[in-house]
């Protein structure tokens, strides 16, 4: 009997670590990583030079490096969680914060605070915005919901495109009203203005993803339809409409105080869906752990590639974004050219 036990024990541990070996891995690159990210930068700082309480080395490290390092984790952490539950309410493992127009109708949002919101606070501008980014968001689901695509690579598509009209449109309001040059400073997705006192706010994505956490069996769900939803008693609209409105805020609050991150809300959720599957509570603090760990090995090469100037992030993640995409469209297309070859 206790020998069954010490057994049954043994074996729950060896699971537990197998599992998460992947996690502890990714912690330990973030930890090692963060240290570098620390003292990475034009200026130079040491840990001799802050164990010596040398004040220029404190005072960068406090002000820039460490606020720096603390919104390339919200980013992280919040866009891959954000398009984590899109794809899952969305069923369909190719929408995004990217593709479905969210960070496209933000990027319109800011514009808006620029033009004819310029007198209000941080705060009523966020609310105007994260408002207009959750409309845009809701248009496009219900467009998708109307017209029932054969391949689901064609509601990712449909979505950049629509994201590229409202983007146009953005465009030229922004020339027309002489506020183009303000609209890219904002918009271009870039850690080397995160200072003290300009960040915080991206910091409400710390609550948002303790609530997707706590609703993430009902986002699972919801994923699997609206007759299933009922039969199980979950309100199908309502956790639809609370997934959707967590994801287009996550967007705001960075896209606000970043900038414009490029399909990392696309890539991150499916590379670890492929040794993790897609349920949404066992995927979380992966998908939060390898987000923080894309962003911040992005980030260092951005800092050290053309050094002593710097690469935007978005540029970095865009171009391994679109090219992950594209292996990714190639891999569900395949199936399709086979069974049509044969």
């Amino acid at each position: 009997m206790v020998t069954n036990k010490l057994l049954i024990e043994k074996n729950y541990m060896d699971t537990t670590i197998k599992y998460y070996k992947y996690s502890f891995a990714m912690f330990l690159l973030i930890v090692i990583l963060s240290i570098v990210s620390l003292f990475v930068g034009v200026i130079d700082i040491s840990l001799e030079g802050i164990l010596n309480s040398d004040f220029k080395q404190i005072n960068i490290l406090l002000i820039s490096r460490l606020p720096r390092l603390l919104a390339i984790f919200c980013a992280g952490i919040g866009m891959s969680v954000a398009g984590l539950i899109m794809q899952n309410l969305c069923m369909n493992k190719f929408v995004s914060p990217s593709t479905s127009s969210t960070i496209a109708f933000a990027q319109f949002g800011v514009l808006l605070s620029l033009i004819w919101f310029n007198g209000l606070v941080l705060w009523q501008k966020t609310t105007i915005i994260f408002i207009i980014s959750i409309m845009g968001t809701w248009i496009f689901i219900w467009f998708t919901q109307k017209i029932k695509f054969k391949n689901i690579i064609m509601v990712p598509l449909i979505g950049i495109m629509f994201g590229n009209v409202i983007g146009g449109i953005t465009t030229h309001f922004a020339y027309t009203h002489g506020v183009m040059q303000s609209l890219n400073s904002i918009l271009v997705g870039d850690f080397s203005l995160i200072i003290r006192g300009r960040y915080e706010i991206v910091f409400l994505v710390i609550p948002l993803i303790i609530i997707s956490y706590i609703y993430a069996n009902h986002f699972n769900i919801v994923g699997l339809g609206e007759d299933f939803s009922k039969n199980l008693g979950v309100n199908y609209k309502k956790i639809l409409f609370l997934g959707l409105s967590i994801a287009a805020l996550i967007t705001t609050s960075i896209v606000i105080t970043v900038g414009t991150i490029s399909y990392l809300g696309l890539i991150v959720p499916n590379i670890v869906s492929m040794f993790r599957g897609d349920k949404i509570r066992g995927n979380l603090l992966d998908v939060s752990l390898f987000g923080a760990l894309f962003v911040l090995v992005c980030d260092i090469l951005g800092r050290i590639l053309i050094y002593p100037y710097e690469l935007p992030i978005d540029l970095i993640t865009g171009v391994v974004g679109s090219f992950i995409f594209l292996m990714l469209m190639l891999k569900n297309l395949s199936p399709t050219v086979k069974v049509k070859n044969k």
